[in-house]
């Protein structure tokens, strides 16, 4: 691992995330297919003990998240309408990489905004939740992360428990409160600071 990544021992690195087209984002009984290419940004990594583990930082400000829209996001192989968009707004995304093992556990939280040709504006979402490496488990959905390999690639996946909006319609359509998935494909290279 550290042959491929963190070429130094520096207290201090740097990292750039990008996500990949094959990412999956589920809630009650929809599941999405979603290309999140273009996405990602610059993480600052730094040394938490002696035992290779990193806290690592992504300014919310500086990190980009590409809309659902359909473009980008497909339920069955079919792109959602055209006109829906959901933009992520993303609020926190900071946690650690263990540099010898290659795990990633990252705290996420966001603002999911659906609008529907700018008519109608749904109340947020609210998505908090670790996004890791490892094996997520839980009555609806049972899937295993990966760490980072040598090529870079890496998969993070997480849970979250998704509260009412209070928008009866967009409540019922999602049965909320419900759990959702997702699966955020990636790959992770190291960068200058």
């Amino acid at each position: 691992m550290n042959s491929v990544f963190f070429k130094n021992n520096s207290p201090q690195q740097s990292i750039f995330l990008k996500s990949r087209k094959d990412c999956k984002l589920a809630i009650g009984n929809y599941r999405f297919e979603y290309n999140a290419i273009g996405g990602g940004g610059k993480g600052i990594c730094t040394l938490k003990n002696k035992e290779s583990v990193y806290r690592i930082y992504f300014n919310p400000n500086c990190f980009r998240v590409p809309p659902l829209n359909w473009k980008t996001t497909t339920i069955l192989g079919v792109p959602i309408l055209p006109g829906i968009r959901i933009e992520i707004i993303l609020k926190q995304f900071e946690g650690f990489i263990n540099s010898k093992t290659g795990d990633m556990s990252l705290d996420f939280s966001a603002d999911f905004e659906l609008s529907i040709f700018k008519l109608f504006k749904a109340p947020k979402l609210v998505v908090e939740t670790a996004l890791s490496t490892y094996k997520v488990n839980s009555n609806r959905h049972k899937i295993n992360g990966m760490s980072i390999q040598k090529d870079g690639r890496v998969k993070l996946v997480g849970l979250a428990n998704i509260l009412p909006t209070g928008n009866l319609i967009l409540d019922k359509f999602l049965s909320l409160p419900n759990e959702a998935l997702a699966v955020l494909n990636c790959e992770v290279s190291e960068c200058s600071s």
